[in-house]
Order: C-alpha cells, then structure tokens, then sequence
C-alpha cells in the first residue's frame, strides 16, 4: 500500500509529519502528495488563520478526488478546533486532535481491519506530552521537539485553544534522542517547539537542559534554539552561550510590532523600551550575535503612524532580518472581534515596506562579518559552490575541490554577494 502526507503549518506540524513518515514508512511506500493517488492519505492540518483552515479543507477534498476510496486521515490542530462543526469532515476517516498524534498507525491498521470511523479529540487537561522521537532527516541540520503548547493567549493567536497548554519533553529522552541523531551523522540539532523557551520538565530549564546536551552528547557540534521568547533570554543562558560556542550565535526574539499601543492590543508581555533592553542586554555580552525577529504587519487599529514608529524602532534595533506577516484574522480570538480591521491593500503595502527594511538590516549586518571567520555547516552543492550557515545563521558560500557536504569547517569571510557570504576554507581542503 502507498501512503502520502500533505503537512500544512509551522515547523512544528513540519516535524511531526516527518514523524509520522517514518513510522508509515516501516509498512507502506510513500508516494508525493498530489502527484499521484494514493491508499491512505494523511493531512496534517493547521488553523492558524482562517485561510489555513481553508486550505487544510481544499487538501481534503483534494486526495478524496485523487482516490475516492482511499483512507483519509486528517490530524492535528484544525480538527481540534472544527472537529464538532457539521459537514467538514464527514467524508474523513480518522479525526485526530492534539493528543494520540504517535498512535496515527495504529489507528490506521485499527479502520482497515472495521473500516468504522475513528474520532480521537478530547480536552486538553487530560493532554501529556507526547514524544516522536525522529532518528534521521534527509538534510544535514536535525530537529529535536522538546516542547508543546502555550500559555500565553496573544489576542491574535489561536494556538493555546488549538495546542493546548504547555508540555515538554523528559530530559533524559532528549538527551537519548540526541545522542540517535548525531549517531546518525548530524553535527546540529535545533532545539523546537510551540514556545521552546517556555521548556520545563521536573525542574529543568531550557538552559539546564542545553547544558546536558552539550555535557552529554558526544559529537554534537552545535546547538540551535528554534525560537524564544525576550522574556526567557536568562542571564543564565547568555551565561551558557559565551562560555560555549557551540550555542549557535542567533537568537529568533519575536517582537511582532514595535509600536506599544499595537504590543498592548496583542496583550504582548512586554513595551519596546524592555524589548530594547532585552538586547542591549544580549548584545553586551555577545557583541556580534544574529537576533531576527517575526513581526506582524496590519494589526487591526494599526494607524500608518504606528506603522511608521514601528519601522523606525526596527532600525533602532539593529536585528539581522525579519519574518514579516500581514495580521490575518482568525475565529476564536479576541483580535478578529476588534474594531478597526486593515484592508489587504494596505496590509500587502506594510508587508513589502518592512520586507525591503529587512533586506537593508541584513545587507548592514552580514557586511560585518567581512574580513573575520567562524564554522559553517555545509549543507548543499550548488553551481560550483558549497553552501552552509554559520553559527550566525548567514548563508556562507565556498569553492572546493572535494566534497564537503555534512562538514563543519572553518571559514574566512572575504566578501559578500548578494544575501551569502563568500570565503575560503582556512588551511585549504
């Protein structure tokens, strides 16, 4: 039997279908989604926003038109959201929420021997964490789920209704995971989670638990946090990051707006002037760290002059580049009720001025690097080049007469072209 897996969403959905591959693939034969029909297809669905929960549903009507008779599993936080809505998923076979996600083959052998629909949704009180251990990726950087869920109710954000509350990973499993992954020949792990800075597990922190990795795995070349909050950039970490360098130097610090009355209507925890000090904290003791940043664009009540204050912090703040967003309103939350919505023209304008802002930080902050050197992680071949990324997270491009890939190596930085830096390899190879 052929399986195919159409994931929608973040890197966390992004993880779990990797998953969720690996354990169907003991038993059946992938195929591409939408290439070709398969026997059971599974979407991993997100809610995100409204048009996520629009596409989840097109990628559900989709493969029942590749093979009608096919076994169609949707799975994940639009069904914990939607699952009691009349009409959506009624020609589905197996409902799976944020819990039992790591009994998806299970569930899949249980229809095929009753074919009788399966529906696994509850509340979240009763939701553990739930571990999918991943032995391998196709790609030179590996990914760790530590944690899930968030507590922390954005007025644009559904996550906490769709997620649940937050839950990590054992330790001592991390660390085994850990261990399997650079076994398996990878030199990064990217710690990741819904909120990876909100990691706790019987006492242990996320900077108690970096430290065991870095004391523990042997082999690990670098470790990289996914994502974090200001709010949990501990003295204790940059503490961990200064005195080992194998903690990548960036940090992703979501801002989402640099105006304080728009941070006020998304019930940020946090004003521009402690974001600001959050890196100046940082910076004084990691000079040259990357910091990137997501913001949202198009906030309802977002005035043009608080778009402009919050283009002119941005500057301020010196970040290496952004992930920029036009807000998109979603049910359940408090922001699509507000008054004062943005129309699209609007909003796609904000989103191309900030994103042109980007590319000027990055341009401004990669120049830096010129002259200097560090390691890079080389992933790919392409025209002549290797390419990899720092611990920075710059994209560094080199010539070499052998093949380099899934090596860390270290760089000189000679100039820039365009978004890479381009070096050699100190000592040649």
């Amino acid at each position: 039997m052929k399986f195919s897996i159409c994931n929608l969403g973040c890197k966390v959905n992004n993880y779990e279908a990797n998953w969720y591959s690996q354990q169907l693939s003991e038993k059946y034969q992938e195929v591409p989604f939408g290439e070709q029909p398969a026997d059971i297809f599974i979407i991993n669905s997100c809610t995100v926003t409204n048009t996520a929960g629009s596409k989840s549903r097109q990628m559900m009507h989709k493969a029942r038109k590749l093979n009608p008779d096919a076994v169609l599993v949707v799975v994940g936080c639009y069904v914990q959201m939607e699952y009691q809505k009349e009409g959506i998923f009624d020609d589905c076979d197996i409902l799976i929420g944020s819990n039992h996600k790591t009994e998806l083959p299970e569930l899949i052998d249980r229809f095929l021997e009753t074919h009788e629909k399966i529906v696994m949704v509850e509340e979240f009180e009763r939701c553990p964490y739930e571990e999918m251990a991943i032995r391998q990726f196709n790609q030179t950087r590996a990914y760790l789920k530590i944690q899930d869920g968030c507590n922390q109710f954005c007025s644009y954000c559904v996550i906490p209704f769709a997620r649940g509350r937050e839950r990590s990973l054992d330790p001592d499993r991390a660390v085994a995971i850990a261990r399997d992954l650079v076994n398996s020949g990878h030199r990064e792990i990217v710690l990741t989670g819904i909120h990876t800075g909100r990691y706790s597990c019987n006492g242990v922190t996320l900077t108690d638990l970096i430290r065991r990795l870095l004391g523990e795995v042997e082999g690990l070349q670098r470790l990289r946090i996914s994502s974090i909050e200001g709010t949990e950039v501990t003295d204790e970490l940059i503490d961990l990051m200064v005195s080992d360098e194998r903690v990548a130097r960036h940090l992703h610090i979501p801002l989402q707006a640099g105006s304080d009355k728009v941070l006020k209507l998304m019930h940020r925890p946090y004003d521009t002037a402690r974001f600001m000090r959050w890196l100046d904290n940082i910076r004084a003791e990691l000079p040259d760290i990357s910091i990137s940043s997501d913001v949202i664009v198009g906030f309802p009540q977002e005035s043009d002059e608080d778009f402009i204050s919050s283009c002119e912090f941005i500057k301020k703040t010196g970040m290496s580049f952004l992930h920029v967003f036009p807000y998109a309103a979603k049910d359940h939350t408090v922001a699509a009720a507000m008054k004062g919505q943005i129309n699209g023209v609007t909003k796609r304008q904000r989103v191309s001025d900030l994103t042109a802002l980007s590319r000027q930080l990055y341009n401004v902050f990669i120049n830096r690097f010129i002259g200097k050197q560090g390691m890079v992680l080389f992933e790919r071949e392409a025209d002549g080049y290797y390419l990899g990324h720092n611990s920075e997270y710059i994209e560094v491009k080199v010539k070499s007469d052998t093949d380099i890939t899934s090596l860390m190596l270290p760089v000189h930085y000679d100039s820039t072209e365009g978004e890479y830096l381009e070096g050699h390899i100190i000592g040649g190879c």
